[in-house]
């Protein structure tokens, strides 16, 4: 897994999907709070209607992994409608600096 980056200088991998990603990054600037994300269209054809995801915010803190799925669900809960699958990790900034140390 690449390192995400912040908002504004997005990476995307092969086949991200531009509108997609827009909603995450629009979720979390709405919310004054700083990310970091990355986006990987995982449809075989990248025709994308599966995704994974990562997203690295300081708003995950102190909240067990089903609120912070809740809360990445509701920011794009008008796109969700549209995709088969959505696989999402998310981390603290912390968490993710960690992870990188392994």
């Amino acid at each position: 897994v690449q390192k995400p980056e912040t908002v504004g200088k997005l990476g995307f991998q092969e086949g991200g999907s531009t509108v997609f990603t827009d909603a995450l990054v629009r979720a979390e600037v709405e919310a004054s709070t700083e990310v970091a994300l990355e986006v990987e269209d995982t449809t075989p054809n990248r025709c994308a209607s599966s995704f994974r995801v990562l997203v690295v915010s300081a708003k995950f803190e102190g909240k067990p992994l089903l609120q912070r799925h809740r809360l990445v669900n509701t920011c794009l809960a008008e796109e969700l409608l549209h995709i088969h699958a959505f696989e999402q990790k998310t981390l603290t900034p912390e968490q993710w600096t960690r992870e990188q140390q392994k």
